[in-house]
């Protein structure tokens, strides 16, 4: 065998080791710089310049992260809980009209409690939005500047259009927390709508109520938040 082909063999089996280890790779390896980057989007930058432009101090606060809210058990909402969250955002909009600092403070305390809900820590602020950064990194910003806002709202420093943008930036965040639903709903939500669609295909005028829809809320439909448009529940 010529030495060009040994060569060869040689950068090929280099390659293919390399491959699988970065593929078996624990998530702390596999997550450092351009993983972490893609992973913490615009925390990363922030973690970056909180710590003075200090890569490796910033890759080692969001490597600990991942190791200890990585794997956290969150919760999907029940059904009646998810439409009274999105019954109080509405009451937070229509309240934001006459006091939009105690609005803005009451959207802070209502997206808290609903992170809670769905099982990330709530002792402390900082240690929630350690966790909903690891799950929810992109729609954080809005949820940080709520809470700034909220802070800052009754002492004068902060006008209305801030309040209002703050407030309307955290709404991505809300609708991602309360997107989940639990899988035997979901299942089931799915069945009847099987159900029904099969009524329609052997000729039936009107969809009749398939099964279990008897007494089923109206949750089960589309939410239509305050100053967005359609919001289609996951």
């Amino acid at each position: 065998m010529s030495t060009g082909v040994l060569i060869t063999l040689a950068i090929l089996a280099v390659t293919a080791v390399a491959i699988v280890a970065l593929v078996v790779a624990p998530p702390s390896l596999q997550s450092s710089g351009t993983g972490l980057r893609r992973r913490f989007g615009p925390e990363y930058d922030r973690t970056v310049e909180q710590r003075d432009g200090d890569t490796k101090a910033a890759h080692k606060e969001l490597s600990e992260r991942l190791r200890r809210y990585g794997n956290l058990p969150t919760r999907p909402l029940l059904e009646e809980e998810r439409v009274q969250y999105v019954a109080q955002w509405a009451g937070v909009q229509e309240q934001f009209v006459e006091s939009p600092a105690s609005a803005v403070a009451e959207a802070d305390r209502l997206i808290g409690r609903l992170a809670r809900d769905r099982g990330f820590p709530a002792d402390a602020y900082d240690e929630q939005v350690d966790a909903l950064s690891v799950h929810h990194a992109p729609r954080l910003g809005g949820y940080r500047r709520l809470h700034a806002a909220a802070r800052h709202g009754g002492d004068g420093t902060v006008d209305t259009e801030e309040l209002r943008e703050a407030l309307v930036g955290a709404r991505g965040l809300f609708e991602a927390l309360i997107a989940a639903r639990p899988k035997e709903k979901h299942d089931r939500f799915r069945t009847r709508r099987a159900w029904r669609l099969q009524r329609r295909r052997h000729g039936s005028r009107k969809a009749v109520p398939g099964p279990g829809d008897k007494g089923r809320p109206q949750s089960g439909r589309r939410f239509h938040l305050p100053w967005t448009g359609p919001t289609r529940s996951a």
